[in-house]
């Protein structure tokens, strides 16, 4: 079993920054993936980000490339999500979740484990 945290979730002007962090724990993450899924209200989960957690290859969605950096500190079990130029589209709750690879995987059927999920409202 993985345990999975989020935190860093807040409202942010459109043009503002947020980080988010994700906290694992309960087993060793070598052989896994660690990705950045959001959902909004009325419509399906979608991938966002993810990270390879021994090699570090990340991937990212086309809407959220050149403004979001996935990375990761192995010391300290966690994943982060730096948002910058967030944008009103980016309104969403935003979930950390694990999968058994040692590629990015980029669909959500892959994943094992899920976090609660944290809000992130970016006003206009």
């Amino acid at each position: 079993q993985v345990q999975l945290v989020e935190s860093g979730g807040g409202l942010v002007q459109a043009g503002g920054s947020l980080r988010l962090s994700c906290v694992a724990s309960g087993r060793t993450l070598s052989s896994y993936n660690m990705g950045w899924f959001r959902q909004a209200p009325g419509k399906e989960r979608e991938f966002v980000s993810a990270i390879t957690w021994s090699g570090g290859i990340t991937k990212y969605a086309d809407s959220v490339k050149g403004r979001f950096t996935i990375s990761r500190d192995t010391a300290k079990n966690t994943v982060y999500l730096q948002m910058n130029s967030l944008k009103p589209e980016d309104t969403a709750v935003y979930y950390c979740a694990a999968a058994l690879s040692r590629i990015p995987v980029i669909t959500t059927y892959r994943y094992d484990y899920w976090g609660q999920g944290t809000q992130v409202t970016v006003s206009s």
